[in-house]
């Protein structure tokens, strides 16, 4: 099953009228970095034109620009990163980030990693994990340009993340999933459902595996750019059944998680998740879930 007026059928039974996307590249201020060094005035003498994203704090979309923003002397010093709007939310959604011990799961090519580091302030440490070694050297190259101090990386699974005998206060969970058609104009013919349920299986592999190093009292930050209820609203409930997770009431962009997915009742707790449809940004589904403490 496949095609896009199979997808576009299911998002209206999930109750979404699907509409072409408008997709605008953003990019997200490194607040250590940038303190003191001007960075609005910089590059607007530059020629780029932006605005404020009204749901992030350090997000800002571009309207227009004459230069390459990929490729500007304040990019090189990393003051600022290019990142999608709605990707910069999943990081800011943990408590009190400051000093923490943070495994990022599935880190590379790190775009959430160097944004976790800024809002530690550098502190703390943050483990990254990615099995893609070409991933990998984007990333070295990234943490190094935003002048990132407290991340060390392994070329490791998480899937097997065990193997690291090490436990953690906070975990970021960016899963690999099936994306979304926003940012792909090819999307709708190459995904299939069948597609769709192998990344879900992987996911709750992920899943499993890095509740296992949670410390109690610690928080997991789910999120996928998928819209598909298989690899997010589906994924929560089971994490709630069968990993001890009490998912968290968060505050952000996004439209309360699907409590009935095609006929099917869900825990409550999955409507304190955030699902962002593709009408200001790019899709994404987002939920925060906590380790209780042992009575």
């Amino acid at each position: 099953m496949s095609g896009k007026q199979f997808f576009i059928d299911r998002y209206a039974k999930l109750g979404w009228t699907y509409k072409k996307p408008q997709v605008r590249q953003s990019i997200r201020i490194n607040q250590v970095n940038s303190t003191g060094k001007r960075l609005i005035e910089r590059l607007r003498s530059l020629g780029v034109e932006f605005e404020k994203v009204p749901f992030l704090t350090a997000g800002y979309w571009i309207n227009s620009t004459k230069v390459s923003l990929g490729a500007t002397v304040e990019y090189l010093l990393g003051l600022y990163s290019i990142q999608e709007a709605a990707a910069q939310i999943p990081a800011t959604l943990f408590h009190a980030l400051h000093g923490k011990n943070v495994l990022d799961a599935c880190a590379a090519p790190g775009g959430k990693t160097v944004q976790l580091a800024d809002l530690m302030g550098n502190s703390g440490t943050i483990t990254g994990l990615d099995i893609n070694k070409q991933r990998l050297s984007a990333m070295v190259n990234h943490l190094e340009r935003c002048h990132i101090s407290n991340t060390i990386i392994y070329n490791v699974d998480a899937r097997q993340a065990k193997l690291l005998n090490r436990k953690f206060d906070r975990v970021l969970l960016d899963v690999p999933c099936s994306g979304n058609f926003a940012g792909d104009q090819e999307w709708f013919n190459r995904r299939t459902i069948g597609d769709i349920e192998r990344n879900a299986d992987v996911q709750r592999a992920l899943f499993a595996e890095t509740a296992t190093c949670l410390n109690e009292g610690g928080e997991i930050v789910y999120s996928t750019c998928s819209l598909e209820p298989e690899e997010d609203e589906l994924n929560m409930d089971w994490a709630v059944k069968n990993l001890g997770l009490k998912i968290q009431k968060i505050d952000c962009l996004g439209s309360d998680g699907l409590t009935e997915v095609f006929g099917r009742r869900l825990d409550a707790q999955v409507g304190f998740c955030r699902r962002i449809w593709p009408d200001k940004t790019q899709g994404f589904f987002v939920c925060k879930l906590r380790k209780e403490p042992l009575s």
